[in-house]
């Protein structure tokens, strides 16, 4: 170690940094401890002096380049779940990357929800100490907002213990956990993500670009870079892209519930954005729907609500991009604290989806009752549903959160009944009834679930115009 600062001073002197500066490097994704995604191509990139040639090396796969423009990429083949391995990058100079391992890999982003850390969820210090899991990684990408997209990060992949999952995403360690256990191969979940942020900001300038009739900034935070489009996907995506990955999880839709019917395009978009970005097909989407949580800004009125139109837009979503899917949360919310401490379901539950539609593994029920059709009886409305997996089951007694409405689309609360695979719903006070909503509020109260204990998600029958449509 003595000998390094005069053989700094000497190179200083001779005028050499320039071959210092130049000697190859990796991205800032590939650090010791890093999971690789298995079965596919493995993306390995970084910079080096232009037209120097680089080997890169990684178990018994070898691929040779050549840096064009001072910065190189190459695909190593894929690989089947394992390890440890070195990855070992080769130039006019040597850099290796020790304990890899090749298994399946996850981002999960959004807003505070999905920020939010174990270590303030509920049971924390239970979760943290049996986090301890020498093959469940975790990378924190650093909160970094830009003006122009930026092409590194530096932060460090860690082993799952009380030290690194306390701080990192609570939802996205519960994902990971839950795959772990389930699929028995290594797993790394990479976090980025930013809490009251919204989803345009998550969405690259050439897609925000082409959609401009659906931006629509509070002009109090346009100067705020966290809040501005494309800041954050410039800043804490764009760094990550193309790493390998299985799939990405999201939970984000708070900020944008005020233009929430508008947020079923917004977020269409911006997973478009992501897939074609990456360049990794459609790879899986499993976002959250909102959970309830009631404020002052809660309506009387069961037929207006933000946040309603916005669990709808999610709902749509998922119901509508290919390759997508939706964790229904409306029994971990809390009245009073819009960030609810109860993250395990929900972590669970989006793995639920992604071992049934992403791993093949069609013995997992994923979804709750949704909604499929009606019929009118008289003064009834029939409800009929997918996914009722063992029986639809009234939670805890008698149904809630059913409203109906005729014609003149006043909707009021209303009796629901449990018939068979089908909910009746009727009120005395509307005689010849033509639509039903079903948690229509800000904090609803529902207990409508399948057989395999997981909730419906709220829903309309009808296609008035929402409070938030345009």
């Amino acid at each position: 170690m003595k000998l390094v600062l005069p053989i700094a001073l000497a190179i200083a002197s001779l005028g050499l940094f320039t071959q210092v500066q130049a000697d190859v490097q990796l991205s800032g994704m590939f650090t010791d401890g890093a999971v690789l995604q298995r079965d596919r191509l493995i993306p390995v990139w970084g910079t080096a002096a232009v037209g120097e040639k680089i080997t890169v090396k990684l178990g018994n796969a070898r691929v040779n380049t050549v840096s064009k423009d001072g910065t190189w990429m190459v695909r190593l083949p894929a690989m089947k779940a394992g390890g440890p391995y070195t990855l070992s990058v080769i130039g006019t100079n040597y850099v290796e990357c020790k304990d890899i391992l090749v298994g399946e890999v996850w981002v999960c982003s959004g807003q505070s929800n999905m920020q939010l850390s174990l270590s303030v969820c509920l049971d924390a210090e239970k979760a943290m100490k049996a986090s301890t899991d020498t093959e469940l990684r975790l990378f924190q990408v650093p909160l970094t907002a830009k003006e122009q997209p930026i092409t590194d990060v530096k932060s460090q992949w860690t082993r799952s213990s009380y030290h690194t999952a306390g701080p990192f995403s609570a939802v996205g360690y519960y994902f990971g956990r839950y795959l772990r256990q389930v699929l028995k191969v290594p797993v790394g979940v990479i976090n980025s993500s930013w809490g009251g942020t919204l989803v345009e900001a998550w969405t690259s300038k050439r897609m925000i670009d082409q959609e401009q009739n659906l931006i629509k900034i509070d002009p109090s935070i346009a100067g705020q870079l966290p809040h501005v489009p494309s800041c954050l996907y410039n800043g804490m995506i764009a760094p990550v892209i193309p790493y390998g990955i299985r799939g990405a999880i999201w939970y984000q839709g708070e900020s944008n519930a005020g233009n929430g019917y508008n947020y079923r395009y917004e977020h269409t978009n911006m997973i478009k954005d992501w897939r074609e970005n990456w360049k990794q097909g459609d790879f899986p989407f499993l976002s959250v729907q909102l959970a309830p949580f009631l404020s002052a800004g809660d309506p009387a009125d069961p037929a207006e609500c933000a946040w309603s139109d916005t669990r709808e837009s999610q709902l749509m979503v998922a119901k509508n991009v290919k390759n997508s899917g939706m964790a229904v949360i409306t029994d971990v919310g809390d009245a009073v604290d819009i960030h609810p401490r109860n993250k395990q379901p929900v972590g669970e539950r989006l793995a639920y989806i992604a071992l049934n539609k992403t791993y093949g593994m069609k013995n997992v029920a994923w979804s709750g009752p949704d909604y499929k059709s009606l019929s009118v009886k008289g003064s009834q409305i029939i409800l009929k549903f997918n996914h009722t997996d063992g029986g639809l089951v009234a939670k805890g007694g008698k149904l809630t959160g059913f409203t109906i409405a005729g014609a003149d689309k006043k909707f009021v609360w209303a009796d629901a009944t449990i018939v068979g695979n089908t909910v009746v719903v009727s009120s005395s006070a509307v005689s010849a009834p033509v639509a039903v909503r079903y948690g229509w509020r800000m904090y609803p109260i529902l207990n409508l679930y399948n057989g395999k204990d997981l909730p419906a998600s709220p829903f309309r029958t009808d296609d008035w115009k929402l409070v938030t449509q345009p």
